[in-house]
């Protein structure tokens, strides 16, 4: 993809902006060269942005014209900037991705958004390089190697672990429907600052702590009698490892 919009092909079509993911549209004729102000394209990509209509607003941007008579400005624009960061993520186009947003300064109101998706990508690149999901210990090894760029981060330290105040919006979601679809992920993605994959991964973290607390609520209810849970220092006289301790005889 271009700065703007992408070039154009041998065969005078628009060329694909990279072969991953199925955003980017391919159209058979070329869309329509539209005519619009830098800041009515800047409304119109904030206002896709919001509504998580990844494809319309690949579409849009793929529409803009190469030439336009401000392209400098459109450029520059922040809002154009973070929407072709979005769809470069969201068609797994990382290299591009990591180019915007090494290269232009965003205000810290972007930052959240613009940081959780510059940690996924280098998490879902070393994920396919090691063909299995990333622990803790791995996340934080990525994070030492991929630092943020200064261009999407303030310099103050930043913890990986999410804010309460995200927290309690996600457990009280977890508590309605433990299973979002894909526009609850969307709606909660933007109430909280994080991507859609970062809530989904939430949830299915969230369900998996409870399924094996509710397994081992039922192993102790099965392995003792009921008065005898109450009392952990008793369960120790006769319970040893996963097993049953053996009375001795005298």
């Amino acid at each position: 993809m271009s700065a703007v919009a992408p070039a154009a092909s041998a065969g005078g079509g628009p060329a694909p902006p990279g072969s991953n993911g199925p955003i980017v549209p391919s159209p058979v004729f070329a869309l329509p060269t539209l005519s619009f102000t830098v800041g009515q394209v800047a409304t119109v990509c904030e206002t896709l942005e919001e509504s998580g209509d990844i494809e319309r607003l690949a579409r849009f941007l793929w529409s803009l014209p190469v030439a336009h008579p401000n392209v400098r400005e459109l450029n520059g624009s922040e809002a154009v900037l973070r929407a072709r960061a979005i769809v470069a993520f969201h068609s797994g186009n990382y290299r591009e991705l990591y180019t915007i947003l090494e290269h232009h300064k965003f205000t810290k109101d972007s930052h959240g958004k613009l940081q959780a998706m510059w940690l996924e990508a280098h998490y879902q690149e070393a994920e396919k390089l090691r063909g299995r999901p990333l622990g803790p210990v791995d996340k934080y090894r990525v994070r030492k190697k991929y630092p943020l760029p200064r261009t999407i981060w303030d310099g103050e330290q930043k913890t990986h672990c999410f804010k309460e105040r995200t927290r309690s919006l996600l457990r009280e979601w977890y508590l309605q429907d433990p299973y979002p679809n894909p526009g609850k992920k969307r709606e909660l993605a933007n109430a909280t600052g994080l991507t859609p994959t970062q809530v989904g991964n939430w949830f299915k973290n969230r369900r998996q702590r409870d399924r094996a607390a509710a397994a081992k609520n039922r192993l102790v209810s099965f392995s003792f009698p009921r008065g005898l849970v109450q009392y952990p220092s008793m369960i120790s006289m006769f319970y040893d490892g996963g097993h049953l301790k053996s009375r001795s005889t005298a």
